[in-house]
């Protein structure tokens, strides 16, 4: 057989509203068998029909449900019994029936599972999660006399038994440490945007699917919104799996995502923010969701006067991905950052390009980021080039939790360097920085911008790398210059601002500078701009504090240090007296 789950054609699907599965059920009888249970299943949360019986699937669920529900059943060979198709994700909007599609789904495999003492595994990123996929599971069960008969709900286990089989259905909250050891089959992970936040659950998520290799009917299903935060860990490479394989640039026939998520015209033109494009990302809209919620909730979330920011009614109801934190407080910058990126520069490329390059570093205690940005004036344009690199002592993953997976995602990118000890650290900030000296490019005074209380141990690498500090009682300039903090860099900020918004300065479009970007929080005290760190909280700016204080010694016109001193003879004879 032969079938691809590639989707390119996906952009003008979503938005006509059309199936975003690309192939037929690989076996029409076994999808059929699949969807007679599934749409069986009585929705216990909805008012009870006149002849006592509950909504059943096949009466609320979406086209769209049913066909994924083909996709994933109707892909396992009734010869071998061998599932062809057999990781899927389903990305979607809240409120489109994910913890009862999950719920149905679950259950159905249960009901058709042939292997005897089969494990099948519900696993949810915390206990609340996990209840709100058992309570479903639990109430299809009980509301069916047949289903009470064949399966037997254990409440305090919240696991759910095959009389027959014996099989378990079990839902598992991650954060109650029971993973390990699980021989799963079929395994559906709920919220997968959460595990994203969680920096073991990589590990986590390979020991729940690690039955799969021995159990070859079985299937991995991810059901998620998107994360209220720029994806992180796990969330951000299944994510980003899922989309090469819908896009084609990696063939993998046997994973199928369905992605709704917003076509990037949409997303330039901010039509998501237009109610009658609502239905994008929302495909039960008219049934689960309505127009007039959604609209109103977008109404509250843009005047911030309701319990959401727009920034989460955005990620959560409307699909929309966070690339740039939209919250009232941002940095100006933060608005024309994006459109200024050179994807691909590099610190050399950056060097070879500029006349004159100065160096920033920021930083702090063990669990803190350090940040160096380097900046530099193109010869013959007079732009000015961007470059930044971020470093973390590895306590800082087990410190800093919130944002583990964030900094690993980053390492991973190759924009942030993981280092065992400080020591290690800062020898390798002073390391680049003397590349840039090396490099010619460097003015002989002011050409290295630190906070003024950096920590002695950077301080001292540096002058170990052969960096003059200059001797502040005397007034003599060296190449490392303390930078005033706070107030000190306003006039940076608003350098960065004005030459961003003239798409003079341009940078090199990393996601961790992305990132540190989108944590900015400004406030004005008299006529000073200021970019506090403490308003940033767990969202971390070193870097971008680091290109602040590059960005202050580029103010006074800097002069690369072999360009300073000209002999007379390169332009002219020698003199013979």
């Amino acid at each position: 057989m032969k079938w691809t789950t590639a989707c390119p054609d996906w952009e003008l699907r979503i938005a006509s509203r059309e199936s975003l599965i690309p192939c037929p059920p690989l076996f029409a009888v076994k999808a059929e068998d699949a969807l007679g249970v599934f749409k069986s299943l009585q929705v216990v949360d909805l008012p009870q029909k006149k002849n006592g019986t509950f909504p059943t699937l096949g009466e609320v669920c979406d086209d769209f449900v049913f066909e994924f529900v083909a996709a994933i059943f109707g892909a396992e060979d009734p010869e071998s019994g061998r599932r062809l198709i057999s990781q899927f994700m389903l990305l979607i909007s809240k409120k489109n029936g994910k913890s009862m599609i999950a719920a149905g789904i679950m259950l159905t495999a249960l009901i058709l599972n042939w292997r005897h003492h089969a494990e099948l595994l519900i696993l949810a990123p915390t206990i609340e999660v996990a209840g709100n996929s058992f309570g479903p599971a639990a109430g299809m069960v009980r509301a069916d006399p047949e289903l009470s008969e064949l399966l037997h709900v254990i409440e305090h286990q919240r696991t759910i038994k095959h009389r027959v089989t014996c099989a378990e259905l079990k839902i598992i909250a991650a954060d109650s440490g029971v993973v390990s050891g699980k021989k799963a089959a079929f395994v559906l992970v709920e919220e997968l945007w959460l595990f994203g936040k969680n920096p073991k659950a990589e590990a986590m998520l390979s020991e729940a699917t690690g039955g799969l290799a021995t159990r070859p009917e079985g299937f991995e299903l991810y059901i998620s919104t998107h994360s209220d935060e720029p994806p992180a860990g796990v969330f951000k490479s299944k994510l980003a799996y899922f989309r090469d394989v819908r896009d084609g640039v990696i063939e993998d026939p046997a994973s199928l995502g369905v992605l709704y998520e917003w076509p990037e015209a949409l997303i330039e033109a901010e039509a998501y923010l237009e109610p009658d494009n609502f239905y994008v990302t929302n495909p039960s809209l008219g049934r689960s969701v309505q127009v007039d919620f959604l609209t109103r909730k977008l109404a509250m979330a843009q005047t911030g006067d309701g319990d959401e920011s727009l920034q989460v009614f955005l990620a959560k109801h409307l699909n929309v991905e966070i690339g740039m934190r939209l919250r009232r407080d941002r940095w100006a910058g933060v608005d024309i950052w994006p459109q200024n990126a050179i994807p691909g520069l590099t610190l050399e490329s950056l060097l070879a390009r500029c006349e004159v390059a100065v160096v920033g570093i920021d930083g702090g205690g063990r669990d803190d980021l350090f940040g160096l940005g380097v900046v530099g004036r193109e010869a013959g344009t007079g732009l000015w080039l961007a470059w930044g690199h971020a470093w973390a002592q590895l306590c800082a993953l087990e410190r800093r939790k919130a944002i583990a997976p964030m900094l690993q995602g980053f390492a991973s990118d190759g924009n942030l360097t993981l280092c065992a000890t400080g020591t290690e650290l800062v020898e390798q900030v002073a390391a680049l920085t003397v590349k840039v000296r090396d490099s010619g490019k460097m003015p002989a005074s002011g050409g290295v911008g630190l906070d003024m209380a950096s920590i002695g141990p950077l301080i001292d690498a540096l002058v170990a790398a052969g960096f003059d500090p200059g001797d502040v009682a005397t007034g003599r300039a060296g190449q490392i210059v303390p930078v005033r903090q706070g107030w000190g860099l306003t006039s940076a900020v608003y350098t960065t601002e004005f030459k961003l918004g003239d798409g003079m300065l341009l940078h090199d479009g990393s996601a961790m500078m992305s990132w540190c970007v989108s944590n900015a929080r400004a406030t004005l005290k008299g006529s000073n701009m200021l970019i506090d760190k403490g308003l940033s909280g767990a969202g971390k700016i070193d870097p971008l504090i680091a290109l602040f204080n590059a960005v202050k010694l580029m103010e006074a016109g800097p002069v690369a240090a072999a360009a300073q001193i000209v002999s007379p003879y390169a332009s002219r004879g020698l003199v013979v007296i």
